[in-house]
Order: C-alpha cells, then sequence, then structure tokens
C-alpha cells in the first residue's frame, strides 16, 4: 500500500515522502494515528494544499518537545523490585513503569524499549518526545533505594554481593581450620565434635 507521511516515520521517510508500507501496518497504525494518509490523487492534492500548514505544526511541535526534553535528558529515575542473587528480576520493568516513574507527559508509546529490563543494574532508555526529538534518561533497577544510590555511584552491587559471599565463605572455612587445629591439640575428634558455624547453623 501507498501512503503519504504526515511526519517523520524512522526507516521510511520524512513529512511529504510516499512510500510502500505492508497493509497492516497502515490500516493497524499509521492510518489511525494519523501518521499517515493513503497515497490517493485526492490526498495528495490536499497534502500540497496543506503542507506549509502541516510543516508549521510539526516545527511547533518539535520545538516544544525539544524544550520539554532539555530537562529530561540524561535524567535518572530509580525503579525498586525484588531480585536473586544473580541479579534477575522477579518480574521485569515495563514502558509503562518507567513513564510512572518520569511522569512529565511520557506517553508509553514514546518510550522505545525492544522488551522489558530483567535484571538489576543501570539501563538507558530512549524516549522519543516527537519524531525527531528523542532523549535518553537512565532507569536505576535496584532492590533497595541504598543499592541504587551505590549502582548510581557506580558499584556492581552484583559482583560486590558475590565477592563478599566468597569472603564470608574462606572466613568461615579459616573459622574451622582454626577450631580443628585446636582440637587436634587438645587430642579431641574435629569430625566428631567440631561446632557448626554461624552459616551452616542458620541453614
Amino acid at each position: 500500500m501507498e501512503i503519504i507521511l504526515l511526519e517523520r516515520i524512522e526507516k521510511l521517510g520524512v513529512m511529504g515522502d510516499v512510500v510502500k508500507v505492508k497493509p497492516g501496518f497502515a490500516r493497524n497504525f499509521l492510518l489511525p494515528q494519523a501518521k499517515a494518509l493513503r497515497a490517493t490523487k485526492a490526498n495528495l492534492a490536499r497534502f500540497e494544499a496543506e503542507r506549509e500548514f502541516l510543516e508549521k505544526r510539526n516545527e511547533e511541535t518539535r520545538a516544544a518537545a525539544a524544550s520539554s526534553g532539555e530537562g529530561l535528558d540524561g535524567s535518572s529515575y530509580v525503579i525498586i523490585r525484588k531480585a536473586g542473587e544473580t541479579g534477575q528480576l522477579y518480574g521485569s520493568v515495563s514502558a509503562r513503569d518507567i513513564v510512572e516513574a518520569v511522569e512529565n507527559d511520557v506517553k508509553r508509546n514514546m518510550v522505545v524499549l525492544e522488551q522489558p529490563i530483567k535484571a538489576l543494574g543501570l539501563h538507558n532508555v530512549t524516549i522519543k518526545l516527537h519524531p525527531e526529538v528523542a532523549i535518553t534518561v537512565v532507569v536505576n533497577v535496584a532492590r533497595s533505594e541504598e543499592e541504587a544510590e551505590r549502582q548510581a555511584k557506580g558499584e556492581d552491587v552484583i559482583a560486590s554481593q558475590m565477592e563478599q559471599d566468597r569472603a564470608d565463605a574462606e572466613d568461615a572455612a579459616n573459622e574451622r581450620a582454626e577450631i580443628a587445629a585446636e582440637m587436634f591439640d587438645e587430642g579431641r575428634d574435629p569430625e566428631q565434635d567440631i561446632p557448626q558455624s554461624k552459616g551452616e547453623e542458620e541453614e
């Protein structure tokens, strides 16, 4: 199907271009959202008659979006979620969640998110405020506000946690070895009498 673009559409063209698209894409997205017109003789004539008005309106909305985006571009938003030890979320962060965090008249269809966020960390997300104006915000997904602050400072909280777990395990092993050595010196059987470490008792 041939259509006339009424605004810039990524990978298709700019306002006024006549392009071919799949009928479903035109009927389900471009035409209902007034992003294009069917490329009929009547519509081509109508577009040429209204081109100046459409270009002026587009420039006004582009300028407004650019002005609004100045305060948002590069800003950071914290979203708290539950996650496992490896950093995988129990669930995900969707475009709707990002809209709720950012607010500022950002709509869900403006958020460019190929798939939901499913891991802790800092994620750069593109928001298209206008077909010609895109900004980037940082979505800080963490299990707590304290963890979010650490991530914002550049810390890899998952790596830090794993390192701490390894250190705790080494400390527990060293503690057991010391106790076993003392018991051996006293002539007792470490295998039978050695007490459990705190971590093992909790398990």
